[in-house]
């Protein structure tokens, strides 16, 4: 299904196509290129960062393939959760396909980030690696999973916001239509409007996928002045986007609600989630340690060689040869002639003196 969409304050006209390309006859969908780019871009760069965050690469590979499943099943549970209607079928039966069909739209980041947060805790504490370093490089690679994602909206034309008149409002007929079912269109004269261009919609996918670039930035900045503690970046990222979801969401029209009532629950999680955010921010300031340094590994044939390398055994300490050791010099018997060499032997008595001595002696000669 094609979708033409207008910004008429823009002057911008989109002709989208949900279905990128097939393959033996299956449809690969925009939604799902536009997430799955983001992933790739999200991973590349915690792979590049990892270091600085004292983590191994290696670490990070190994973590992503419990934490990504994790996430994919946590969103596409929170939303069928606060929305089961997406689970059945136009004659009312249950539609397991329908329930896990996340391809066609229907993945709640809320939810993500909350099996995320589950999934990486059990896994630093199984490897024994910090948690807290684990999820502040997980932060980055959440905002710009984010901001790559939220265009999969755009392509679906879904996640927007309450009819407008600002000049960057957007418009289309399918947003006419679902305006006028979901009765926020109230006379017919405002239908046309949408379809004129002269009434639209709050882009809502556009202001969050800004909101969360503004919040890459601030952690690049706050990277480069260097942490303070470990889950400094993850409680930015979870106030930052807690404050700014809260606000859009407030915006939508296809929010989802907490049972029934008339509370927004992505909204409630984003207020919730600010607040807690900053409690923890301000404890782990006074009370945390020192951020975990950079890892500096080695790598190519060097490394290899380090490693392989035996340890040096230590040097015995010298000893002049002039000077034996004090304990053998003390622990030397007194008849050592024989091992005396014969250049340090005394010299024989003379005649002279041997006389004399017999005289001192009483002449005991025989």
């Amino acid at each position: 299904m094609i979708n033409t969409v207008t910004f008429p304050g823009l002057g911008l006209e989109f002709e989208l196509n949900r279905v990128a390309f097939s393959v033996f006859g299956h449809n690969i969908y925009w939604y799902g290129v536009i997430i799955a780019a983001g992933f790739l871009l999200a991973v590349a760069f915690g792979l590049w960062k990892a270091p600085k965050f004292g983590l191994d690469p290696d670490t990070i590979v190994d973590a992503i393939f419990y934490v990504v499943p994790s996430a994919i099943i946590g969103a596409r549970l929170y939303y069928v959760i606060f929305n089961p209607a997406v689970c059945y079928n136009a004659d009312g039966s249950f539609s397991l396909l329908r329930a896990i069909a996340f391809w066609d739209g229907g993945l709640a980041i809320y939810g993500g980030v909350i099996a995320t947060v589950i999934s990486a805790l059990i896994f630093c504490r199984v490897r024994k690696v910090d948690f807290w370093s684990g999820m502040d490089i997980t932060s980055y690679g959440l905002l710009i999973g984010q901001l790559i994602g939220r265009w999969g909206n755009f392509v679906n034309v879904e996640a927007y916001g309450a009819p407008t008149t600002l000049p960057w409002r957007m418009c289309s007929e399918s947003i006419a239509n679902e305006l006028w079912r979901d009765g926020l269109l109230e006379t017919d004269a405002a239908y046309q409007q949408v379809l004129d261009g002269a009434l639209g919609v709050h882009p809502t996918f556009l202001y969050e996928s800004l909101w969360n670039l503004l919040g890459l930035g601030l952690l690049l900045l706050l990277m480069k002045k260097g942490r303070k503690f470990n889950g400094q970046m993850f409680l930015s990222y979870v106030i930052w986007y807690g404050l700014g979801r809260a606000a859009i969401e407030g915006l939508r029209t296809d929010s989802l609600y907490f049972f029934g009532t008339p509370i927004r629950s992505s909204q409630m999680l984003g207020i919730v989630s600010a607040l807690v955010g900053i409690g923890l921010f301000v404890l782990r300031l006074k009370t945390a340690g020192p951020a975990s340094p950079p890892l500096i590994k080695k790598i190519g044939p060097a490394a290899e060689k380090a490693e392989e390398a035996p340890a040096p055994s230590p040097a015995p300490a010298e000893q002049s040869p002039a000077e034996p050791a004090p304990e053998l010099a003390e622990a030397a018997p007194a008849d050592t002639a024989d091992d005396t060499p014969a250049e340090a032997a005394e010299p024989p008595a003379t005649a002279e003196e041997t006389s004399k001595e017999e005289t001192d002696n009483g002449g005991d000669n025989h």
